[in-house]
């Protein structure tokens, strides 16, 4: 079994009042040692909220960060256990040029993804975190370039696709992870989410509204089974860790 955890972990910089990211650090130890995870990935992660999370997750290592980091700038991370081995990685920009700092004329930032194969004893899996931008058609096209990028890895390698995704169940770049929209005979596997219908909220905007959209996914397909999902809505120390809820998700491989 293993299990993964994701979440937007909102603009350090931003001015949040209460809520900013010099008060909202604070819970994050108590968050990642209550919902212990093998995998975490976080979007929008300023340089200093990456090096503090480095710091805090002493059992992990990550992949992902830019170094330097462009202050301004998204990093997707996704940590691992000691346990696991990273055999293959790579960190990629949604856009027409996806190996240099770039993003799609229509997208409001550089959005980015990272890739990670891991193995453990006889185990592989794919680790996927990215986050999308809010046109649709420019998350169709970063869904698509996330898909080639996957055809390139071994197919008969589960695969986890989590991250913030800004668009909700039945949208069309979900219907291109989940299969609705392209051809049986595609080399990536038909993505199924982690949760059910209804899709609970995720973005809340530090109200703890539980009725928003489910913008948040955790996406698994191959040889897994999913056995667990929660999105954490409870505060941490009286406070709540992001703008969005994290989303915790076990799993189980099928032999």
């Amino acid at each position: 079994m293993f299990s993964v955890l994701t979440l937007n972990l909102r603009f350090g910089l931003a001015d949040d009042g209460r809520n900013s990211w010099r008060f909202r650090k604070r819970c994050f130890p108590n968050l990642l040692e209550r919902y212990h995870a093998d995998f975490i990935g976080f979007q929008e992660a300023n340089d200093f909220q990456v090096e503090f999370l480095n710091d805090t997750l002493m059992a992990y290592n990550f992949i992902g960060k830019r170094s330097p980091s462009p202050p301004f700038w998204q990093n997707n991370i996704i940590f691992h256990k000691q346990s696991w081995h990273c055999i293959y990685h790579e960190h990629f920009f949604l856009s027409h040029t996806p190996t240099v700092p770039s993003r799609f004329r229509g997208s409001l930032w550089p959005r980015q993804c990272t890739i990670g194969m891991f193995k453990n004893s006889n185990r592989k899996l794919i680790c996927v975190n990215t986050h999308l931008d809010f046109d649709v058609s420019v998350q169709v096209a970063s869904a698509n370039i996330i898909l080639e990028r996957l055809s390139r890895l071994p197919a008969d390698v589960p695969v986890i696709l989590m991250g913030d995704f800004n668009a909700a169940p039945l949208s069309p770049c979900y219907n291109i992870f989940t299969g609705q929209t392209r051809k049986p005979t595609a080399p990536v596997g038909c993505f199924k989410n982690a949760f059910n219908k209804p899709y609970p909220g995720t973005y809340h905007g530090f109200t703890g509204d539980l009725y928003r959209e489910h913008i948040d996914w955790i996406l698994y397909y191959g040889k897994i089974i999913n056995k667990d999902g929660k999105i954490i809505q409870e505060t941490i120390n009286g406070i709540y860790p992001s703008d969005h809820f994290p989303l915790y998700a076990t799993f189980e491989w099928i032999t």
